[in-house]
């Protein structure tokens, strides 16, 4: 039995298979055979499409890139409070100094 090369499907094929699963005209071993994939596969693809089906009305928008500066200022904030509460705790003796 001859191995069935590996098959890259269209996301307008997906999708048009994913509406028809979620329609319910046909059941999933209907739909299967006639779109030639496998019913898990189908399974795959319907609940893709309810996940990610409030993206479609975002208008497109990307996701929000927060600010690298920003970013980097609190990683130094938080680097300083480290390191000024590590000196405090070994002053105090409930910190190891060799670590």
């Amino acid at each position: 039995m001859a191995r069935r090369k590996r098959r890259n499907h269209s996301s307008a094929f997906k999708a048009q298979v994913a509406l028809a699963a979620l329609k319910g005209d046909k059941t999933l071993a209907e739909l299967a055979q006639q779109h030639d994939v496998h019913p898990n596969q189908i399974t795959d693809w319907k609940s893709q499409l309810l996940e990610r089906a409030a993206q479609v009305f975002d208008g497109g928008k990307p996701a929000e890139i927060p600010d690298l500066k920003v970013l980097h200022a609190k990683i130094g904030e938080l680097t300083l409070e480290n390191d000024f509460l590590e000196n405090a705790l070994t002053k105090a003796g409930l910190l190891s100094a060799r670590r």
